[in-house]
């Protein structure tokens, strides 16, 4: 479905028509394209002062892994973490040019006072953010600070990182990292994913990195040998997922009802994949999935992706619409997941990605049904997340929360609503099924184990429920 609005502006006479009526100008996002830097310009990095370079350290490394072009900002304290990774980094000082990627420590701020830090290395670099850019804050999980002052202080960051989301506009994101002390090393995929276009639609977020196994990939290949099986994979967002992940490296089991069958052939025979024809809220559904997964020797993932919608005011809505949305979008979940962890079906360190919604978050109008079910995935997630932890098997269990993305039922909706779901966000635009791809890709990657229990919203940055 396209954008025509999103379309004109990008053309001189439609920016100019938006800016005199003082109209929404949504940027045209980079997006992943195969043989692209992951870093498509410099970086400038910052942190707080402070005896911790544990975050800088790890930071570092991964730049140095991609050959970033690396500035510095302030003092020479700033320079050490980069120059004991091998980066020859250049002072910011003087230097007019744009970057691609503001990255700023704040793991050491412990008091109020602190955080002016923060404001000084972004304070002058605000208008040199490239198109598309991205500013990253790391901090640590304020739950887990030993003092008050250092608790306030990092919870601060998330309002300060939610509203350059908003300011910066031109397309740029913005993310808070909190890692767990002793977990820096785990911060590889997530790091990855932010900076890149991967992480085009995905702004105002803010993940939790913990303890998990550290796996070093080829990261052009990174689910080679891996099975994963997508539910509602034969068109829309679940289409998409299959790509992606089959692009990455995954051999994709793709699953739809046997309704779909046709085009459930069509996406595995175009990806090299399998098909698994089957109704996820059959009785043997579990079953059927572990008898798929035998064949390829387990699970190393799945996405929980498939879903319905049967909107309705409460006062409209009969008793079949309410059960058919729980018992698709939330209940099969539960239950094929309790038969694949009871049946070992899951490999070690295998990945869950549930889909969930903003609606989940927010609510919304006419969706009491679908956003009950999308608000019990959150819930599936969190509680699941927390058992898997205790069991030390690596593996682990995050969800997606889509805002508006341009599909098939994005385009059903009304016209004026459809509008202004698409620019009630900070990109002033709907989302393309490719970015929940990628979002659940970087979820799904070995190398994330450190991030479990997660909910990532991507939808722009939208004001629902923000």
């Amino acid at each position: 479905m396209s954008d025509r609005y999103g379309e004109f502006v990008q053309s001189s006479l439609g920016k100019k028509v938006a800016k005199n009526l003082g109209l929404p100008l949504p940027t045209k996002l980079d997006r992943f394209e195969a043989g692209e830097k992951v870093v498509r310009g410099s970086v400038l990095f910052g942190s707080a002062a402070g005896e911790d370079s544990s975050v800088s350290e790890a930071v570092a490394t991964v730049l140095n892994k991609l050959h970033a072009e690396v500035y510095v900002a302030g003092d020479d304290a700033n320079k050490g973490a980069l120059t004991g990774a091998g980066i020859e980094a250049k002072n910011s000082e003087n230097n007019s040019d744009k970057y691609k990627v503001l990255i700023f420590d704040a793991s050491n701020i412990a008091y109020a006072p602190d955080l002016k830090q923060m404001y000084d290395f972004f304070h002058p670099v605000a208008r040199q953010v490239e198109k598309s850019g991205r500013v990253i804050i790391i901090g640590r999980p304020p739950e887990e600070c030993e003092t008050i002052g250092e608790a306030l202080a990092q919870r601060s960051l998330e309002g300060f990182v939610k509203s350059v989301g908003k300011e910066f506009k031109n397309g740029i994101t913005s993310q808070l990292l909190y890692v767990s002390k002793g977990a820096e090393a785990n911060i590889d995929s997530t790091l990855r994913f932010f900076i890149s276009a991967r992480s085009a639609y995905v702004s105002g977020q803010v993940v939790r990195i913990g303890e998990g196994k550290v796996q070093e990939l080829d990261w052009s290949k990174p689910f080679a040998g891996k099975t994963i099986l997508v539910t509602g994979a034969s068109r829309g967002i679940g289409e998409s997922m299959a790509r992606v992940l089959a692009r990455d490296g995954a051999h994709v089991i793709c699953l739809d009802i046997p309704q779909q069958q046709a085009d459930l052939q069509k996406v595995a025979g175009e990806i090299g994949g399998s098909t698994l024809a089957l109704d996820i809220t059959a009785e043997d559904a579990g079953e059927k999935i572990a008898e798929a997964a035998a064949k390829r020797n387990g699970l190393d993932g799945i996405v929980h992706n498939a879903g319905v919608t049967r909107d309705k005011t409460l006062a409209k809505m009969d008793e079949n619409q309410w059960n058919m949305v729980i018992d698709i979008n939330l209940q099969s979940i539960a239950a094929i997941n309790d038969y694949l962890f009871e049946n070992d079906v899951l490999n070690e360190d295998a990945r869950i990605v549930c889909v969930s919604s903003i609606s989940g978050i927010a609510g919304n109008l006419g969706q009491t049904n679908y956003a009950t079910s999308k608000a019990g995935v959150i819930g599936l997630v969190q509680a699941t997340a927390k058992k898997l932890k205790e069991e030390g098997k690596g593996i682990t269990i995050n969800a997606v929360a889509p805002g508006f993305i341009e599909t098939q039922m994005t385009a059903a909706i009304p016209l004026t609503i459809r509008e202004a779901g698409r620019r009630m966000n900070s990109m002033s635009q709907g989302g393309l099924p490719i970015d929940v791809a990628e979002a659940t890709a970087w979820l799904a990657t070995p190398a994330s184990g450190g991030v479990n229990g997660n909910i990532v919203r991507v939808c722009g940055q939208s004001l629902l429920g923000a």
